[in-house]
C-alpha cells in the first residue's frame, strides 16, 4: 500500500503545480550561420531570500559614517580595482569571471511584491494578469519537446511569489525540489508495472472523457502534469537528481544551499535550461543582527558559488551557463538600534557570472552612503533584457495570453540592456 501511495502522491503533487512541462526548442546564436547550431544555454539563479545588504557584500563603503559603514572590511580581488567583502575570499579570486552590478533599482519594498517584480519583470496587481517567471520564459523559449527532464527546476523552496508559469500555463510550471539531497520524491516504487499502467490508462481515459465533455482548462493542465510526471519517473536522466553519485559533494559545503548548487550543476550537465536555487526562508532579512548573520550567509555562498564556478569552468560549461546572484532588494544604509538594516529597493547589487558575460568589471555605482544611484541605474527591465540577451532569448517577443486583449512582451518596454556586459 505504501508503494502505491508513493506513485499516487507524486502524480498528485505534480498535478497541483509542482510539476513541469517539456517543450524545449533549441535556439540559434544571433549571428550563427544556417548550419551552425549554438549549444544550448542554461541559467542558474541563486536567490538570496530576504534581500542581502549591498553595503556588506559587493558595495562596501569604507569612507561612510560609522552608522552606515558597518563592521566588514573590503578585500582585493583577482581584478585590480575591484573590492568586495572579506567574507567572500574564494569568490574574490574568481572575479575575472564576474560582473558586479552596483546600481540595481526597483520600486517595491515588500518582500512578496518585490520578489514577484524581480522574477517576472512586472509588478503584481490585485486581480491582474499572472505573469510568468523568468524560468518559465526560459522553459518556453529554450525547450525541446522530447526531453524527459523539466525545463525549469526550483530547488530549496516550494511555490512562492514570481516562481510560477503564470499565463504560460502548466507546460512551463517548475518542478519544486524542497530538499536537494532527497531529490525528486515519490518516484521509487516496487508496484507492478502492469498494474500501474492499467491504473494510468484508466485515469487517462477518465481525464479524456471529462475534457471532451467540459473543455475545462484545469482538466487539460492536470493531464499535462500527469503525462510529464510519468515521463520523468521512467527517464534514465532522472539520475541527475541523485547526489549520492557525486564525488565532489563536500566541495560545495554540507548545507541545503551548497547541495542545491551541486544539484544545479548536475542539471546543467543534463541540459536543463533554468534552475533556481534558494537559500533558506528569510535568512537575508536582517532587521536584527545583520553582521553575524550576513557573515555566516556570505561564507556559505562563497564556498558553494566558488565550487560551482570551478566545476562549470573545468567541464567547459561556464561560457554557456549564466549564474545570477541576487535577492529582491538591498538593505538600508543606516544601521538600526538592533544592529540590523531595513529594506532598501532604491539602490542595491547583483552579480552575473559566465554565460557570455564580460567579467572583471563593475557596472554602475552608488553614492557615498549607498543610498542613491550615482551612475548607470539598472532597472528590472534593463536587467532582464540583459539576461535574456545572454541566454539568446528575444526579449521583445510578444505573448498573447488567453482572454487578454493585448500582447504582453517577454520584457516590458523602455529596456536598456547593459551593453558593457553583453557586447
Amino acid at each position: 500500500m505504501s508503494n502505491i501511495f508513493s506513485r499516487r502522491s507524486f502524480l498528485t503533487t505534480a498535478s497541483a503545480g509542482a510539476a513541469f512541462g517539456s517543450s524545449w526548442l533549441r535556439t540559434l546564436a544571433a549571428h550563427a550561420g544556417a548550419n551552425d547550431v549554438a549549444p544550448p544555454k542554461s541559467c542558474i539563479l541563486l536567490w538570496m531570500t530576504g534581500g542581502p545588504s549591498h553595503l556588506d557584500t559587493f558595495d562596501l563603503k569604507p569612507d561612510a559614517p560609522n552608522n552606515v559603514r558597518g563592521e566588514f572590511q573590503s578585500i582585493d580581488t583577482s581584478v585590480p580595482g575591484i573590492q568586495i567583502s572579506e567574507h567572500f575570499p574564494e569568490l574574490a579570486q574568481r572575479m575575472q569571471h564576474a560582473a558586479v552590478i552596483r546600481s540595481m533599482t526597483t520600486p517595491e519594498s515588500d518582500h512578496r511584491l518585490a520578489s514577484y517584480h524581480v522574477r517576472t519583470g512586472y509588478q503584481q496587481r490585485a486581480g491582474g494578469l499572472s505573469f510568468p517567471a523568468l524560468g518559465s520564459i526560459a522553459s518556453a523559449e529554450l525547450g525541446r519537446a522530447e526531453f524527459a527532464l523539466p525545463n525549469y527546476v526550483v530547488v530549496g523552496a516550494g511555490p512562492r511569489a514570481g516562481t510560477t508559469s503564470g499565463f504560460l500555463g502548466q507546460r512551463h510550471q517548475p518542478l519544486y525540489v524542497s530538499d536537494p539531497v532527497r531529490g525528486v520524491e515519490y518516484v521509487g516504487s516496487q508496484v507492478d508495472d502492469q498494474r500501474f499502467d492499467r491504473q494510468l490508462d484508466l485515469l487517462r481515459r477518465l481525464e479524456s472523457s471529462f475534457f471532451a465533455r467540459y473543455q475545462a482548462p484545469a482538466s487539460q493542465a492536470h493531464t499535462i502534469a500527469i503525462d510529464s510526471s510519468v515521463k520523468l519517473m521512467r527517464a534514465p536522466e532522472l539520475k541527475a537528481f541523485d547526489l549520492s553519485r557525486e564525488p565532489r559533494s563536500d566541495a560545495y559545503g554540507k548545507t541545503n544551499f551548497g547541495q542545491g548548487c551541486l544539484l544545479a550543476r548536475r542539471l546543467v550537465e543534463a541540459e536543463v535550461p533554468f534552475i533556481e536555487v534558494n537559500m533558506r526562508e528569510a535568512d537575508w532579512d536582517t532587521h536584527r543582527q545583520n553582521f553575524p548573520r550576513t557573515k555566516s550567509l556570505s561564507l556559505e555562498v562563497d564556498t558553494a558559488m566558488s565550487a560551482l564556478v570551478d566545476d562549470l569552468s573545468d567541464r567547459g560549461l561556464l561560457d554557456r551557463t549564466l549564474i545570477v546572484w541576487m535577492g529582491e532588494f538591498g538593505r538600508s544604509p543606516q544601521i538600526t538600534s538592533d544592529g540590523g538594516r531595513n529594506h532598501h529597493p532604491k539602490a542595491w547589487s547583483s552579480v552575473l557570472i559566465g554565460g557570455g558575460v564580460k567579467g572583471g568589471q563593475v557596472i554602475g555605482k552608488t553614492d557615498r552612503t549607498a543610498t542613491e544611484i550615482a551612475a548607470r541605474p539598472v532597472t528590472i527591465v534593463d536587467f532582464l533584457a540583459t539576461v535574456c540577451r545572454l541566454l539568446r532569448i528575444d526579449y521583445t517577443k510578444e505573448n498573447r495570453p488567453i482572454g487578454v486583449n493585448r500582447p504582453v512582451r517577454i520584457v516590458d518596454k523602455n529596456e536598456k540592456p547593459i551593453e558593457e556586459i553583453t557586447s
